[in-house]
């Protein structure tokens, strides 16, 4: 495979070069301590991409690489953010024409670039370091809010942290202000809002002692994710399901594919596995070259 890079914005900037499905060299990380969760809240668009711009020209290079891969929060099409509620002075941007041009007094026209929501790009790294790409996987990633990814990349929404899981008016918990959210029951940000008195690490620790608020809300936080699940299972067929994020050490599998039975009665879409694995910066640059690879027609 052609040399790559992949690039992930979220709290901060990550990006390697890519070989093979493996990273070569170091991951460069931006800005290096990782307790600094907001350092691109509110920066110019304009400056972040220079900031990736320096951080990839930091990578040891030992050829022009042919393409790169960015993977971002937001509901990205065709190299446009369309909207980033996490990153919102990107809303709008032509984020592959604004890294071509970064790039072009450093590569020429030679590089390829292609833009992808980060969960997408979390999928295509955990599918890489499973040695699953010859297969479709998905993804759930919980943490302040709740990312859905697809491997293979398919052109899409893919907010499946916006699925609705609930018909109950009340449940308004969701950043997006939308009533019924499978993130406004998972979120991090919503399990806070929703219990003012504990965070979420305590409500599950109040569920192992049998507090009944907190066992209730347990079982309806598995729920809601089994629910989302099945909806998936039902629009785009059985396969492993795999889940990752801070929030993921919350999980129980068993309780998850208990309800998941409930759920999902017809025999054909039956074969559908449920794993908790862990994800990180590095399998998500893994991903976006990968994803950047296949696009190009190079991987």
């Amino acid at each position: 495979m052609a040399l790559g890079i992949g690039v992930l914005i979220t709290e901060r900037l990550a990006c390697a070069v890519v070989s093979d499905n493996v990273i070569v060299g170091e991951l460069r990380v931006d800005p290096q301590d990782s307790s600094i969760n907001d350092s691109l809240q509110g920066v110019p668009a304009e400056q972040i991409i220079e900031r990736i711009v320096a951080q990839v020209r930091g990578l040891a290079l030992e050829e022009t690489p042919a393409y790169i891969g960015i993977g971002m929060p937001g509901i990205v099409r065709n190299g446009y953010v369309q909207d980033s509620p996490n990153l919102v002075q990107f809303k709008g941007v032509n984020m592959q024409a604004s890294i071509a041009e970064a790039f072009r007094p450093v590569y020429g026209n030679r590089l390829h670039v292609a833009i992808f929501n980060d969960a997408d790009v979390m999928a295509a790294g955990i599918a890489a370091k499973r040695g699953h790409l010859d297969r479709l996987i998905r993804v759930w990633t919980l943490g302040t809010g709740i990312g859905y990814g697809r491997y293979p990349y398919q052109d899409g929404v893919w907010e499946g942290g916006h699925t609705v899981v609930s018909l109950d008016p009340k449940e308004r918990y969701c950043a997006c202000g939308g009533a019924g959210h499978l993130e406004g029951i998972m979120g991090h940000r919503a399990m806070r809002l929703r219990f003012m008195d504990l965070e979420p690490e305590e409500v599950c620790e109040h569920a192992r002692q049998g507090e009944s608020r907190c066992v209730d809300f347990e079982k309806l936080w598995h729920r809601a994710l089994a629910a989302a699940t099945a909806t998936s299972i039902h629009i785009d067929g059985p396969g492993k399901f795999f889940i990752t994020g801070p929030n993921s050490r919350f999980v129980n599998t068993t309780l998850i594919t208990e309800y998941l039975h409930e759920m999902v009665k017809l025999s054909p879409l039956q074969s559908y596995s449920v794993e908790v694995v862990s994800g990180g910066e590095a399998v998500a640059t893994i991903g976006a070259a990968v994803n950047a690879a296949q696009v190009a027609g190079l991987g």
